[in-house]
């Protein structure tokens, strides 16, 4: 059905609009190795700016209902998680993963937590290249955090202080090493936060990857 579907109306690049495919072999040299972005609480790498193809690719996953995108973009982080300065799996080398949760509200609009559909779409390319993962969707944001557009950094701190919370049955046993993943780096309060509550749970958070930077030190 799928097949015969693309044939009727063929995939559409979200980052350039060419017919053929999700993301074309053009718009994915818009991703590049990770750098890392300088926080004081977490290591965080980015694969690119928040800005023309990235962002629009970015954009059309996240708001514009392209899952067809989730593949495309877990393959791109799946690429650099074994190679991420510091970070490393369970001794038994399976990497844990766990997604930055969103707002309840803003995942219904969504279709669902999209992050941790992609951060699903990383476990599985991770597996595919020969490094075992596992999805722990241990984190969760109180339904009182606002929407975070336009806050500067002090104002989202506040924001999240307090709202973010593990999930045990979405953890490994504690003391197990973990990774976070984003789509947006903004002013890295939500990775700080994410990070602190993991570490207080029990969990060495290892680093952070996000697929694109818009950090800001407002």
């Amino acid at each position: 059905m799928t097949n015969l579907i693309d044939l009727v109306l063929p995939p559409v690049c979200a980052g350039c609009g060419a017919l053929g495919s999700a993301c074309c072999a053009t718009c994915v040299r818009a991703w590049g190795a990770p750098a890392l972005v300088p926080l004081p609480e977490l290591a965080v790498f980015a694969l690119a700016a928040y800005a023309g193809i990235a962002r629009r690719l970015v954009l059309a996953y996240k708001e514009r209902g392209r899952r067809d995108l989730a593949p495309v973009l877990g393959e791109l982080l799946a690429k650099a998680v074994p190679y991420l300065p510091g970070a490393r799996p369970a001794p038994d080398g399976l990497w844990w993963l766990v997604p930055v949760p969103s707002r309840r509200i803003a995942s219904r609009i969504r279709g669902g937590p999209h992050m941790l559909r992609l951060a699903r779409a990383c476990a599985r390319r991770l597996a595919e290249h020969g490094h075992p993962a596992a999805v722990a969707p241990g984190l969760v944001l109180d339904s009182g955090a606002k929407d975070a557009v336009g806050l500067a950094r002090h104002q989202r701190a506040a924001n999240l202080a307090g709202r973010i919370a593990p999930e045990p049955a979405g953890l490994p046993p504690p003391g197990t090493p973990v990774l976070l993943l984003d789509d947006v780096l903004t002013t890295g309060s939500t990775a700080s936060e994410c990070a602190r509550v993991l570490r207080a749970s029990g969990y060495p958070v290892t680093a952070g990857l996000t697929l694109t930077n818009a950090h800001s030190s407002e």
